[in-house]
């Protein structure tokens, strides 16, 4: 168990190939796989803290990011409260005390599909694919660099979803990365064997109900945000504190390791 790191991810937008012109109040139109990274001795300190955080605010449900962004649901007590100031303070203390990392893939849907929606028409894949390998592989890079091992979880979406990511990962680890040799030489992108070699078993769905989960789901949001507004402050004090993997990368190792913004240009 010492010698782990565990990945835990969710989604962000839809995963369709549609032509989308978004009229989200936040301008994203995007699709993203992220969460964080936990090393396996650090499991324990970030459950009591998610602990002591829910039991400050009486809060027995699942922490979601959209419902408590939007005050809806079992949030909605949020936007009337007296003590809504310090409630968003107390969450933004919580996310930056914990030993994780944050990690994603974020493509912008546009841009994706300009870049590829002609060249490769009816081969273009799903957008969760291409996110799921990228993902993985710089995880994997990332265990590999502290000489651990990655285990994979992942917040259950559907059916089908669900078994796309095992088949996602099958692909991994007996094909290597699905993407064009030459064109993604310069990411240096691992091998089937080194997925092999470093990824534990296959990934492990999970419920809204896992602490992990619900800290990858609050996580993901400011970092897709980030790749459309790097002043954005969740963003600007997840990076300050150390608390994406960005922040404790050498800017060369950001490009092989770090979070991906794909086709922003």
């Amino acid at each position: 168990m010492g010698n782990e790191i565990n990945l835990y991810f969710d989604d962000t937008g839809s995963r369709g190939l549609h032509l989308s012109h978004s009229n989200r109040d936040d301008r994203m139109d995007c699709f993203g796989l992220g969460g964080i990274l936990v090393k396996s001795e650090d499991l324990d300190n970030v459950q009591r803290a998610h602990k002591v955080f829910c039991e400050r605010w009486n809060i027995t449900y699942p922490l979601r990011s959209n419902s408590i962004r939007r005050y809806r649901d079992k949030f909605a007590w949020v936007k009337t409260s007296e003590d809504k100031s310090e409630f968003f303070s107390s969450l933004s203390r919580f996310l930056l005390s914990i030993p994780v990392l944050g990690i994603a893939t974020i493509i912008h849907r546009p841009g994706y599909i300009q870049r590829y929606h002609e060249k490769h028409k009816e081969r273009l894949w799903n957008f969760d694919k291409t996110a799921f390998a990228i993902l993985v592989d710089r995880s994997t890079k990332y265990a590999i660099q502290n000489g651990k091992k990655l285990r994979v979880f992942y917040e259950e979406s559907g059916k089908r979803e669900d078994q796309d990511i095992l088949s996602h990962m099958r692909e991994l680890k007996t094909l290597g990365m699905p993407f064009n040799i030459e064109s993604s030489e310069t990411y240096h992108s691992l091998s089937s064997s080194d997925f092999q070699r470093t990824v534990l078993g296959v990934p492990k769905r999970g419920s809204k109900l896992s602490t992990f989960l619900q800290i990858a789901d609050l996580y993901l949001y400011p970092i897709a945000k980030g790749g459309y507004n790097k002043a954005y402050q969740p963003y600007l004090d997840l990076m300050k504190s150390d608390r994406l993997i960005d922040s404790v990368l050498s800017p060369t190792e950001r490009e092989l390791i770090g979070i991906k913004y794909s086709c922003f240009d």
